[in-house]
């Protein structure tokens, strides 16, 4: 059996490997390494897959946060409703545009923001809502696009992890993750489920004036060379990554499938245990699984941690600390919130390996172990 891991890049790699060189080759034979025609060209790949009118490169996801609120014009002090439970770069852009992030609860089945708690937190200076697209689950998009408009409010979706994913409306109708609020924003951070092979991110849009905005933005505020109309930053993905980005976009649907697979594995190993939750597939969403992240119930979690790592077995914890208990924000305020499924799922979830080379040993060794494990400590 091969070593585990969380994921798997080389042999991913090694599967496209004469389609990648080929791309990178093409790059440094034109030596357009900043804003070559790849990167357009793949700005209109992914508008296609989206079914999305702009989709606007930029140099990484975190960026892509910042540029969209930047666009949108959010002035210091403006709310911006995000959840805690998630990577920290979803708050950390609200704090670095010294505005205000107002910290909500997760469903503690989807661990995506809990449409029932954000209308009591709307202020007359909330601005923003930011739901996250979390381990490959969509948040439930139509209660919250039904609130902004009842507000007035923008809708900032957070999509770093669930690109190939999708949302089922009410009316039935399927639209890809990051195409439903105001703005959408992305990651192709390398071991996303569409990752580069360095930094990278995208904004995606359909709200053309606002398209050409966030492209000022990210541009040094400008849409003519050396005239510069509004503050902006300097956030572009290189020619290089956008041409990898470009082979890697064709099997998205199958690397979206092969996770999937896993996760089903999983599922019917892990079904009706007592001590284990598995990951809940809400009707509404289109799982992609960027992780898969189980609940322990009356199980130490750290104990499962060090016996699967004695076994070979990798492990992650996402996350461990909120964002409303970071350092940064103590002292503002976010030592009085509470947020008791968020606190509660910090000391329970784990994931396990999932990418898309996995192999049948690796799963089976994975999920044998893993209960064996908890079994013998019930």
């Amino acid at each position: 059996m091969d070593k585990l891991q969380m994921v798997d890049l080389k042999s991913q790699y090694l599967r496209i490997k004469d389609d990648i060189d080929g791309a990178i080759q093409e790059v440094l034979n034109t030596t357009a390494f900043i804003n070559g025609p790849q990167v357009a060209e793949l700005a209109r790949n992914l508008e296609q897959y989206l079914d999305v009118k702009h989709v606007i490169p930029c140099a990484n996801g975190t960026d892509a946060l910042q540029i969209a609120m930047m666009a949108l014009d959010l002035q210091e002090g403006d709310e911006v409703i995000t959840p805690s439970y998630t990577y920290f770069a979803t708050v950390e852009v609200v704090a670095l545009l010294k505005l205000k992030p107002v910290f909500c609860e997760v469903d503690p089945l989807t661990f995506t923001i809990d449409v029932k708690a954000i209308e009591k937190l709307i202020t007359p200076k909330t601005k923003a809502i930011v739901p996250v697209h979390l381990y490959g689950q969509s948040a439930d998009m139509d209660p919250i696009m039904d609130l902004a408009k009842k507000y007035n409010l923008f809708v900032i979706e957070d999509n770093a992890q669930a690109i190939g994913g999708y949302y089922t409306g009410k009316n039935g109708i399927k639209k890809a993750n990051g195409t439903i609020g105001t703005v959408g924003t992305t990651s192709f951070f390398p071991s996303k489920n569409l990752g580069c092979y360095g930094d990278g991110g995208a904004l995606t849009t359909n709200d053309s004036a606002l398209a050409e905005k966030i492209k000022m933005v990210a541009n040094h505020g400008q849409r003519k060379k050396y005239f510069h109309e509004i503050v902006g930053c300097n956030s572009r993905l290189d020619t290089i990554q956008a041409a990898i980005l470009n082979v890697k976009l064709k099997h998205l649907d199958t690397y979206c499938n092969a996770r999937r697979k896993v996760a089903d594995y999983y599922d019917q190993q892990f079904a009706n245990h007592p001590n284990i939750s598995t990951p809940h597939r809400a009707s509404y969403s289109h799982h992609v699984y960027h992780q898969y992240t189980l609940v322990l119930e009356g199980i130490d979690r750290d104990t499962v941690k060090k016996q699967l790592e004695e076994k070979g077995i990798p492990t992650m914890i996402y996350y461990p600390v909120p964002a409303h208990k970071q350092q940064m924000f103590q002292g503002a305020g976010a030592e009085d919130v509470v947020l008791e499924t968020t606190d509660l799922l910090t000391t329970k979830v784990i994931s396990l390996p999932i990418h898309t080379e996995m192999q049948e040993d690796q799963m089976q060794y994975i999920a044998s172990s893993f209960l064996e494990i908890i079994n013998a400590l019930k």
